[in-house]
């Protein structure tokens, strides 16, 4: 007799949106992980909560006309679709899509979410209509960040494990799915010593015992590879994107391994598109790390100057809050890993999010008064966390002149790369472009542009200002790192989450679902993220794979 109905590899919120649906269906399920109970939800407790949805009554209060077929042919223009393994991808893609434009605020409001009445506008593009980005803003932000959005799949694999639908193996590590007749059947493994490190910390792989377990099916929900800046590194496609930076800052835990991928590989499945990774260019260093390499990303709004590491500005679409893959392209072309932000006071207060529950405490809180508090009713002052990295973040340098900001510049990043004289000609022209409501400055225009927009005119966008007016300062450094995040391809499966052997035929038993399967197919991005779609393509695709298994 089998332990369980299904057992389920990873227990993030992949793992547990399956769980949910098949404790629902009174199936019983073993949730299996190799980290420990106090790391349940994996990587989207720490996300900022963003989703993508797309005509939602978010958007058209805030004026937003938004439809499916804008939508989609935004993806189609990101996604950028051009091998013969997209095929599974373009399908998951396009089911995405419509459940984003129908029943996916429906089902989530129905568990408990709720979201923050200002749309976000993430990755908005920057070059032609047909090309990457967001033609609207569609990020929705979540009322309580990532652990928000985990709160109701919690509780329900709770409800479960309280009915005896549900058992949790924690600090259980697979290095085998087991096949008999060709069919997945359980899972074999090692068993790990108890840790108890903080949430997001490096834990042990001392060996303790062996385990097997059998079910009927398995499903894969592991993540991808982001943890692992060697397995990066190892993926990174230097024919699409340049050289392999120099360094790299890690926006995910270490247990985001990769080894699940391998399991699955060696069980039998296809995994494509490898090469494609979703890796941020405005990531600094924790000032406060927990988990190695820690790097927490900047979401900027489109003020700040960007500059590479000799002092150049960036050409457009290389805006703030663009287009993430273009921008670096063109940082890693000069040779160097790094590159800089320049901005006032002004910016930072009003443009400065940092991605993550830990660092937006009054989202996190879901109460209206600390939002207000820290957002409103501050003052001149940045959130605490922004205020907190500029006062001990490592990247940050800030002087109220141009020449003790580039002497600043300089001694953090060594080398002597910033000269004073060709950054104030480059500032300069800019603030020169401020007087008047015209410019053929793309970036101001770009500025003027998002401020008609009312969500970015209200929080997210500063009202055009000179940089060098000393009234306006201090003046503030960024020094940003290539920050690692998220693999975009994965395991081949079709619309049912089925996996693909490498003729493409489901492998009976064997499923797979988030990051692990791409967010969909192997990879439902292709090339580009639109945002929101993470944490959208794992409850997405977590949903059906526990009603198919």
């Amino acid at each position: 007799m089998a332990d369980a109905d299904v057992i389920i590899v990873g227990a993030g919120l992949a793992g547990l949106a399956a769980a949910a649906e098949l404790g629902d269906r009174g199936r019983s399920v073993i949730v299996v992980d190799q980290e420990g109970p106090q790391n349940l939800g994996g990587q989207a407790f720490w996300s900022l909560g963003g989703v993508f949805m797309v005509d939602t009554p978010e958007q058209r209060r805030m004026g937003i006309r938004d439809s499916l077929d804008l939508a989609r042919g935004d993806w189609a223009g990101s996604a950028q679709f051009d091998r013969e393994e997209d095929a599974w991808p373009r399908k998951w893609a396009e089911a995405y899509l419509e459940f984003a434009s129908g029943g996916l605020r429906e089902w989530l409001h129905g568990l408990g979410h709720r979201w923050f009445p200002v749309v976000g506008w993430a990755e908005r593009g920057g070059s032609f209509a047909d090309g990457h980005g967001n033609s609207v803003p569609r990020f929705h932000l979540t009322w309580g960040t990532g652990p928000g959005v985990l709160e109701p799949f919690v509780a329900r694999c709770a409800d479960h494990e309280k009915a005896g639908r549900l058992t949790y193996a924690f600090r259980h590590q697979v290095d085998r799915i087991d096949m008999t007749n060709g069919a997945a059947t359980g899972v074999t493994g090692t068993v790990l010593a108890e840790d108890d490190a903080p949430r997001g910390a490096k834990t042990n792989r001392d060996t303790v015992g062996e385990f097997a377990l059998t079910a009927d099916c398995v499903i894969v929900t592991s993540g991808g590879i982001g943890g692992d800046l060697d397995r990066v590194r190892r993926a990174w496609p230097e024919d699409q994107l340049g050289p392999v930076p120099e360094r790299m800052v890690c926006g995910v835990p270490a247990h985001v391994d990769g080894r699940m991928l391998d399991v699955s590989e060696a069980a039998g499945a296809s995994l494509i598109n490898g090469d494609r990774l979703w890796t941020y260019t405005e990531g600094v260093q924790n000032w406060d790390p927990i988990w190695p390499d820690h790097g927490i990303r900047i979401l900027p709004g489109p003020s700040s100057m960007w500059f590479d590491a000799k002092g150049n500005r960036l050409n457009p679409p290389a805006l703030p809050g663009f287009d993430t893959r273009g921008t670096l392209k063109e940082i890693l072309k000069t040779g160097h890993s790094y590159s800089w932000f320049v901005l006032t006071q002004a910016v930072i207060k009003k443009e400065f999010a940092l991605s993550g529950s830990e660092q937006n405490p009054d989202f996190t809180s879901g109460k209206w008064m600390e939002v207000i508090r820290q957002r409103i009713l501050s003052g001149k002052r940045a959130t605490d966390p922004v205020e907190a990295f500029k006062e001990r973040g490592e990247d940050f340098v800030v002087a109220q002149d141009l020449p003790s900001l580039v002497r600043g510049m300089n001694q953090v990043a060594g080398g002597g790369l910033i000269d004073e004289a060709h950054l104030h000609a480059q500032i300069a022209a800019r603030d020169a472009q401020i007087t008047n409501p015209f410019s053929k400055d793309a970036q101001v225009m770009a500025i003027h542009a998002a401020r008609k927009y009312r969500g970015d005119r209200l929080i997210r966008t500063a009202k055009p200002h000179k940089f060098l007016d000393p009234a306006n300062g201090p003046l503030i450094a960024v020094r940003l790192h290539v920050l690692s995040r998220k693999s975009l391809g994965g395991i081949e499966t079709d619309l049912n989450a089925r996996v693909l052997d490498t003729k493409g035929a489901p492998i009976p038993g064997l499923y797979a679902a988030g990051e692990a399967a791409g967010f969909g197919g192997g990879g439902y991005h292709g090339y580009n993220a639109l945002e929101g779609t993470f944490l959208g393509g794992c409850m997405f695709s977590g949903k059906i794979a526990g009603q198919a298994a």
